[in-house]
């Protein structure tokens, strides 16, 4: 339903809701940054406290088809979701409180100043929300964003409105605001209005092109934003990997949400002495797996990517391409990284595999694909922690898959096509906030607003050789040289009075 706004001449034009939640959200946001930070937070515990009475009740407003059913709604989203809830209760007025620094590192010449840091609420806060997580997902970045004092207008993904306004009744329930957090339509252009009409910052999760869309049109305002823009993440298998750990971390990948992660399994490199073998694991693990429901427009683009890593040598191990709605987890090997497929964010049940020589060889074939989300190191203990420092992304995970990337504590974002910035953890929740410096002046004297004389140029040299000569015989002269000039300056000042 739109907003009829009259224009002079009798014209009218149509207008998107988010400008009427606009202006409430403005005026709430005003009230509730007045708020402290542990009565906000008393909101949170009472919705993780709902979520724990009424969780099930909350995972069945999804509509996304899981395999899982009610099962892994529960435990993808909302137990991250509580726990994200506790991080918050125990962390965030640490975080956000004034940071008063000490004299420890301040600047001898700033002698008689004390500098304060401030966390300052953003204002309003556009959450532009992915379909494949629609309670999680945009669920802690509403918390955060509430939490450092911001009102919230929320772009539901696809068919995710009814667990959005789920998510913020409950939220209304435990006392927040009802005016503070606002729903709007699935539609892109409640989006595009709400960016228009000036919000303060986006966090958006979405896909390459959408990210490109969006950052075009928030250049006009300079609105800052988060962007998670997906991936097409790597997983690294070492010499002395046991594959079959392997190969459960892979069916899980693509299993979980139906493949449609932004963290899951989808290039692997692998030594081409184990390929064959950890062909055979994946093939036995994959075994009797389900059939998973994807969207028409997403089978399609699997179909012609792998259609076309077939054409140019790759050949499917198991699985099947998929048909117009659904399709079983799918191992392609022979794989190249120059294939589409490889170079591609798709969210659908499908993994490449990669010979490779050697780590090396996997590194660079790596650097090949654009997107830099996640990552995943198989082998042993102290060797996959040495080259998961030399991989690039924005997280990598050590003998496991996806789900220790849920723990509240960490910040979550990618490089490159990946997107930047960050959302959760301690990184996440400052994300919402701004820096204000508040900087007194404690003594009287401001020797800074004397007019510069010539033979300053000697004190200032004098000083800078004090405090910043590499040897302390340099240093020492530089002291000695300070106090003489110091002194000089002194009698000068005087005998003219």
């Amino acid at each position: 339903m739109a907003i009829q706004l009259q224009r002079s001449g009798g014209n009218t034009v149509e207008r998107s809701p988010s400008l009427h939640s606009m202006a409430r959200a403005r005026r709430a946001q005003r009230q509730w940054a007045e708020v402290g930070v542990a009565q906000r937070l008393n909101v949170i515990q009472r919705f993780r406290w709902a979520l724990a009475e009424r969780g099930s009740e909350l995972a069945r407003t999804v509509e996304l088809a899981r395999s899982g059913g009610l099962a892994e709604t529960l435990s993808a989203e909302i137990l991250p979701l509580a726990d994200a809830c506790r991080f918050l209760e125990q962390e965030a007025t640490t975080l956000l409180s004034p940071r008063k620094l000490s004299a420890r590192g301040r600047p001898r010449w700033l002698f008689g100043t004390s500098s304060e840091v401030q966390r300052e609420p953003l204002g309003v806060v556009l959450i532009i929300a992915a379909s494949n997580y629609p309670l999680l997902l945009p669920g802690v970045q509403t918390i955060q964003a509430l939490v450092a004092g911001n009102a919230v207008l929320l772009k539901p993904g696809r068919s995710c409105s009814k667990a959005a306004q789920a998510l913020v009744d409950l939220l209304i329930d435990c006392g927040l605001p009802k005016d503070l957090v606002a729903v709007l339509d699935e539609s892109p252009a409640a989006a595009q209005w709400a960016m228009d009409a000036g919000v303060d910052k986006v966090l958006l999760t979405g896909s390459l092109a959408t990210g490109r869309e969006v950052l075009a049109r928030l250049v006009p305002n300079v609105t800052p934003a988060i962007v998670e823009l997906s991936g097409c993440d790597a997983v690294f298998v070492l010499p002395n990997a046991d594959l079959d750990l392997v190969a459960r971390a892979l069916t899980f990948g693509l299993r979980l949400n139906g493949g449609a992660t932004c963290i899951a399994p989808r290039r692997v490199f692998v030594p081409k002495s184990r390929l064959y073998a950890l062909q055979q694991h994946l093939e036995r693990a994959l075994t009797d797996s389900p059939v998973v429901e994807v969207d028409s427009a997403i089978a399609a683009l699997v179909t012609d990517l792998v259609t076309e890593a077939q054409a140019d040598g790759a050949t499917v191990a198991c699985g099947e391409i998929p048909n117009e709605s659904s399709m079983r987890p799918l191992v392609v090997t022979n794989a190249a990284p120059d294939m589409r497929l490889l170079r591609t964010d798709v969210f659908a049940p499908v993994v490449s595999l990669v010979g490779v020589n050697d780590a090396e060889e996997a590194l660079l074939l790596d650097a090949q694909c654009p997107y830099a989300l996640g990552a995943t190191v198989f082998g042993p203990a102290a060797e996959a922690r040495r080259f998961a420092q030399r991989v690039e992304a924005g997280v990598v995970v050590v003998n496991d898959m996806i789900a220790p990337t849920a723990d509240p504590r960490l910040p979550f974002g990618g490089r490159g096509w990946s997107g930047f910035g960050s959302t959760r953890g301690a990184e996440g929740l400052l994300e919402l906030t701004a820096p204000r410096v508040v900087i007194e002046r404690k003594v009287s004297t401001h020797p800074h607003f004397e007019t510069l004389q010539p033979d300053d140029e000697r004190l200032f040299e004098s000083y800078l050789k004090a405090a910043h000569a590499r040897r302390w015989s340099d240093r020492f002269d530089g002291w000695r040289s300070l106090i003489r000039d110091l002194r000089h300056k002194s009698r000068v000042a005087k005998e003219k009075k």
